[in-house]
């Protein structure tokens, strides 16, 4: 499994604009093949800052997800609300507390 964490600084003129996007869209993200979860998380002292945290069964099926219309359409959207770059690893769980 693996785990994908994007952050993502919005200005602060586009938070709701991002949320009304990002609940119209997740259950489409939810539902693409490999994915295991997804959910959005919001900095605690800064509320143009999320997180998002998603499962994926391989990296073959994030890659797919990554080169699909539909990351292309929430890509497009949503890159076009930041305020600063966004930062996006991988990584596995090594221990399950």
């Amino acid at each position: 499994m693996l785990v994908r964490i994007v952050r993502m600084t919005f200005k602060p003129e586009e938070v709701d604009a991002f949320l009304e996007f990002f609940h119209a869209t997740k259950d489409k993200i939810r539902n693409f093949e490999g994915c295991q979860h997804l959910e959005l998380m919001q900095d605690f002292n800064h509320d143009n800052i999320f997180v998002t945290y998603s499962y994926w069964e391989s990296e073959e099926h994030l890659n797919q997800y990554r080169f699909s219309p539909l990351f292309g359409e929430v890509w497009k959207a949503t890159k076009a609300k930041f305020a600063d770059k966004p930062v996006a690893f991988s990584s596995k769980k090594v221990v399950e507390v």
